[in-house]
């Protein structure tokens, strides 16, 4: 089935099947936790199209799994995640670590063709532990063909000319582009929609690259505006979630149209309902545009409105950028991180504030070149992406470099992943923003001062961490490169020597002010008396 990498941990009964699965070319990466050899697993289902392997013992490690398998359907992403479980005569009798995975044994191809096929997501394949060593007729074993690619399904044309005619009236158009376009390699046709057109359009955080950050029509630094005042929206690949506010005031008019591309009806009753791949159904649009040689005008009011916000918060975020205080804060640091890494890096974020700003302060050139959180809003997917990620370029694009971006405490849920890193010797890049704590910390006085109360159990904050934790020092433990900033000038030379170095794992703990937070939002509408 073209499989190409498989993550996980072996243990009884599923060692062999990775002893197996090498012999055979697949590359077999041993992880430290199922969770996120899981989270790599489906990472490789997106970055290619064609699902990798979460190999799991049964049990505990099964179980284990579940947030990755979860967390692919979510994003509806293709995962294979094969199970051993056991003996099938030991079952309900307490053998070991047995557990009712499932009802019933699926088949390999049919597996993978679940797992690709309509709406791509997660597959699981049990095998008893009987089954690992059982010998049978050489004559007697099945093969079957690889799988085909999933079909392609466009779009009524009458949906198609129906959405045009709802776009071309509009007086403030917006497209906002999400990840499933990046999943169905739609970025060419995206890019070619937003030039014919001219539309304005908003990248989700992992929608960015489709069309790159810096195209004049990108109007991700006025986000709220052009969500709170278009009066038609089309949604190639985005989903009307939390991400999205759902669709709903105050966030977005009353009375806005939605064309829905893929996924329809969702929160919202759509304007025209376009059901069919992201990338088939954006030459449709294209082809009917351009049929109407209709094209927006980019003198508009609804421009003007735009770019006149986008340099009112580029000049905001810059000034924030430029302050010299120490501790620094977020900008100062993502300021320095975007002039010194490579441009065609792929970016790996997660975190609370590390995550938001790092969307907005770090741009994206290329499709499916950032790996984040995603619709689940998953806190522990980083050095599974990192790792997924640097597989996939070793083997494609190997002058890539993968920059992984972590807040401290996200970096915590799989924070033994840098020994699998050291281990197949990736080239990882890794930034841990520390500020403490979970979304805001404690400085060292402050934290020895809250000692004095008591037991940290009862007086320490919830949301605060160790200050100053020296996470590099793990890196260093395992082989790697680890570097302890505090100001400015260190956290150019430790970028400066991790970049250079392309084949070292390196570790860059920037310690930040625990108080450091975002810019304000702006929200007319929250006034004194509706708060």
């Amino acid at each position: 089935q073209n499989i190409e990498y498989m993550f996980g941990i072996v243990g009884i009964p599923i060692t062999e099947i990775a002893i197996a699965a090498q012999a055979v070319g697949i590359k077999y990466i041993g992880m430290r936790n199922e969770q996120a050899a899981c989270y790599a697993a489906s990472a490789v289902g997106y970055l290619t199209g064609r699902p990798g392997v979460c190999l799991v013992v049964s049990g505990p490690g099964f179980l284990h799994a579940l947030g990755g398998m979860a967390n692919a359907n979510l994003n509806c992403w293709p995962l294979l995640v094969i199970g051993g479980s056991s003996d099938r005569n030991q079952e309900t009798m307490g053998a070991f670590q047995e557990f009712p995975q499932v009802h019933r044994h699926t088949f390999l191809q049919k597996g993978f063709r679940t797992s690709i096929y309509g709406r791509p997501g997660s597959c699981y394949i049990d095998i008893p532990g009987d089954f690992v060593n059982l010998q049978v007729d050489k004559s007697s074993v099945k093969y079957v063909e690889c799988c085909l690619p999933p079909p392609l399904s466009m779009a009524e044309q009458s949906t198609i000319s129906e959405a045009v005619s709802v776009v071309a009236q509009a007086e403030q158009p917006l497209l906002i582009v999400g990840k499933g376009a990046a999943y169905s390699r739609a970025e060419n046709n995206v890019r070619k929609l937003v030039d014919l057109c001219g539309l304005p359009f908003l990248p989700t955080p992992m929608g960015k690259g489709v069309v790159p950050d810096n195209h004049p029509n990108c109007v991700a630094a006025a986000r709220s505006t052009a969500l709170q005042h278009a009066d038609v929206i089309i949604l190639l690949g985005a989903r009307l979630n939390w991400i999205l506010h759902f669709g709903l005031p105050p966030r977005f008019r009353q009375d806005v149209k939605v064309i829905q591309a893929k996924e329809l009806g969702n929160n919202v009753r759509p304007a025209a309902s376009l059901l069919g791949d992201i990338n088939t159904v954006t030459k449709q649009l294209l082809e009917e545009f351009s049929k109407r040689r209709w094209k927006y005008p980019s003198s508009s009011q609804w421009w003007k409105k735009l770019r006149e916000k986008i340099m009112s918060n580029e000049e905001k975020s810059k000034g924030l950028e430029l302050q010299k205080s120490l501790p620094m804060n977020y900008y100062t640091v993502f300021r320095h991180i975007r002039d010194l890494i490579p441009r065609d890096c792929i970016l790996v974020s997660e975190g609370a504030n590390t995550m938001d700003i790092g969307r907005t302060a770090l741009p994206n050139y290329q499709p499916r070149q950032r790996l984040d959180a995603g619709t689940f809003g998953t806190m522990g997917v980083g050095l599974g992406f990192a790792i997924a990620a640097a597989m996939v370029a070793k083997d494609r694009t190997p002058e890539k470099r993968v920059i992984c971006i972590e807040g401290d405490s996200a970096f915590g849920f799989s924070g033994m992943e840098l020994e699998t890193i050291c281990r197949y010797n990736l080239p990882i890049l890794i930034i841990v923003v520390n500020n403490n704590g979970i979304y805001t910390g404690l400085d060292t006085d402050a934290w020895k001062e809250m000692l004095k109360s008591g037991d940290p159990a009862t007086c320490a904050p919830p949301v605060s961490l160790l200050p100053n934790a020296h996470y590099e020092r793990i890196m260093s433990a395992f082989g790697g490169k680890g570097y302890f900033v505090t100001r400015p000038e260190e956290l150019q030379d430790a970028l400066k020597a991790s970049v250079a170095d392309g084949h070292t794992p390196a570790l860059i703990n920037v310690l930040i002010d625990p108080r450091s937070e975002r810019k304000k939002q702006e929200f007319p509408w929250l006034t004194r008396s509706n708060m």
